[in-house]
């Protein structure tokens, strides 16, 4: 993304904050050190390290017990709240049931859910346990759900009845797999569970209150995310309890979290955002968090802010996006004026949404910059700094950025690059899981490799250009074109796919297909809308194409690789580049 041509925000939420922003970035910089932050942790006793005990425990064993963590909104309305004691007390429970099971220190705890109160339980009630912690998109289609349990060796699975039944069918191939527990929250489903599955409610009826934590080192694994590449499938990104120093530390630098604070991420916790500021970052820095279980909508998003007096709102350009195609007549028909802090996370934000943010709240959203692997915000807009509409902002304390050539050389101010970060960070990944060569390839001449372009100005801001493979960036989710070609190709009518981003005004990218057709079929409407349908059965709706074209082949180069470029070239009408690798037609 280019740099923008608005003139700079001078820091207008801070104006409407009433409170000191938590971060004065420039003076956080001189002399800085992990070290003061890392004496801010509670420890377990004898020196381990555990997120469950520094999110749930050290508050419930202190003078917040009381205090509410979690307001949790159904989508029919209903209303939880969970104190900080009370998560303590049920996610002792939940670590009771695993060691029951078996669990020990290590094993692997996935949970495919919707946002419901019983999928934080169990997270951090296996994060006690000393599991390592796999969160599923519940979007998901039963492929994504089976590669990534297969590929980790997942002892146990936390479900609900919906979902169990929509991947029934790749069950018996999750070999490694011992121990399902089904969620029925209020006894929505009147369907009987299998009888080999496990009922989460009687389970936690039968199970103690008291655990005494597992003890965990701060290199211990924690929880893993899967993330996307270009070629294969997604590979588990493993972080250690260690992260947990920096997610608390962005809750307030970049998130700017205070202890009165009601705040509000609308990520998935399938996705690293849900997991590292949708529990961590809020929890360890003892804040109230509404959870809504409800999909988009603008009037329920905003009736939600209204509702619960939200304060800080962390959400994805996608939806801001969405909500700026609504209009702004909406958002003056509820009382928003608790918001007094607005960030943003996923994909670029452009622009033009974070004026349309200062001119319809009062105060633009504040985008940031992280990945997957990097575990926690790296790069930010903070309240205490003028916003440059379109700008990642600049690094977090501790944490060094540079825009490097192919030979890892810095370049000038205001010229395109590479994105890289040098190692030691708290939250970074400390491997793909089973994948040892590809972790290491993200490691060149002492920097970690982001696979992202950028710049960076004159007065330190970094601009995001673009990715430098070809992994698609789809409202927020990076997905990888194998994996959906590998899903496409076993329809039994496609011989070849080829799949590419295609920009879009709300999504920033949809997953558009080409495809080839094996001889005896002949391309039609019908036949699309089949394949469409058969790719998101298999995926899900969020990463399965929107688009397919059939073509007679797909390009590759002599050594048989598709050129995604080149499909991308052609769609978009840009030059094609050097085409001499092309196998001959």
């Amino acid at each position: 993304m280019a740099e923008a041509n608005f003139k700079p925000i001078k820091k207008t939420s801070v104006e409407k904050m009433e409170v000191k922003p938590n971060l004065d970035l420039e003076e956080s910089y001189k002399d800085f050190d992990w070290e003061s932050l890392y004496k801010q942790l509670d420890w377990l006793p004898g020196g381990g390290l555990n997120k469950a005990h520094e999110a749930i425990d050290r508050h419930a064993n202190g003078d917040k017990r009381d205090k509410i963590a979690m307001i949790w909104e159904g989508k029919n309305g209903e209303r939880e709240d969970y104190t900080f004691g009370d998560m303590q007390r049920l996610t002792n429970k939940f670590a009771n049931i695993l060691q029951s099971l078996g669990i020990q220190k290590g094993d692997r705890v996935f949970i495919f859910m919707d946002r419901l109160p019983e999928l934080y339980i169990a997270f951090f009630g296996a994060l006690k346990a000393g599991a390592v912690v796999g969160p599923l998109f519940s979007a998901f289609g039963p492929e994504p759900v089976r590669d990534r349990m297969q590929d980790s060796g997942a002892k146990v699975l936390v479900t609900q009845p919906d979902l169990r039944r929509k991947i029934a069918e790749i069950i018996p191939e999750l070999f490694d797999l011992q121990h399902i527990l089904i969620v029925n929250k209020d006894s929505r489903d009147p369907a009987p569970i299998d009888p080999q599955d496990l009922s989460y409610h009687e389970e936690m009826d039968k199970a103690s209150e008291d655990f005494t934590t597992v003890v965990t080192g701060q290199y211990d694994y924690s929880i893993m995310h899967y993330t996307s590449g270009t070629t294969g499938k997604p590979k588990g990104a493993v972080h250690r309890h260690q992260a947990v120093v920096q997610q608390m530390a962005t809750g307030r630098w970049a998130l700017d979290l205070h202890d009165d604070d009601i705040y509000w991420c609308t990520a998935d916790p399938g996705w690293v955002t849900g997991t590292s500021y949708g529990m961590l970052a809020p929890w360890t820095n003892g804040v109230t968090q509404l959870i809504y279980e409800g999909g988009f909508s603008a009037s329920r998003w905003y009736e939600q802010i209204q509702k619960h007096k939200v304060t800080v709102w962390y959400t994805a350009p996608t939806a801001i996006r969405m909500l700026m195609k609504a209009g702004e007549e909406v958002p003056t028909r509820f009382d928003l004026s608790s918001l007094r802090y607005m960030c943003s996370v996923g994909e670029p934000l452009n622009p033009e949404a974070v004026v349309w943010g200062d001119d319809v709240f009062g105060m633009p959203f504040h985008d940031n910059w992280w990945q997957t692997e990097t575990g926690a915000i790296m790069c930010a807009n903070y309240p205490s700094m003028e916003v440059r509409p379109g700008s990642m902002g600049k690094p977090i304390p501790g944490v060094q950025l540079a825009i490097v050539d192919e030979d890892f050389n810095e370049v000038p101010d205001g010229e395109d690059g590479n994105l890289v970060v040098k190692p030691g960070w708290p939250s970074m990944f400390h491997g793909y899981w089973n994948n040892a060569e590809m972790y290491n390839s993200r490691f060149r001449k002492g920097w970690y490799i982001t696979g992202d372009t950028a710049r960076k100005d004159s007065d330190g801001y970094f601009w995001f250009v673009g990715r430098a493979d070809d992994v698609i960036n789809t409202a927020g989710h990076l997905v990888g074109p194998f994996e959906v070609e590998s899903a496409l190709i076993e329809h039994p009518a496609v011989a070849e796919a080829g799949v590419i981003g295609k920009p879009d005004e709300i999504a920033m990218e949809i997953v558009k297909a080409f495809v080839s057709l094996k001889d005896g079929y002949e391309e039609s409407t019908k036949l699309r809308n089949e394949i469409m349908r058969f790719a998101r059965e298999k995926l899900s709706t969020a990463i399965a194409p929107r688009e397919i074209d059939f073509i007679p082949s797909l390009p590759k180069t002599r050594s048989g690789k598709i050129m995604r470029r080149l499909l991308k070239a052609r769609e978009l009408g840009l030059p094609e580049g050097d085409t001499s690798t092309l196998e001959d037609d």
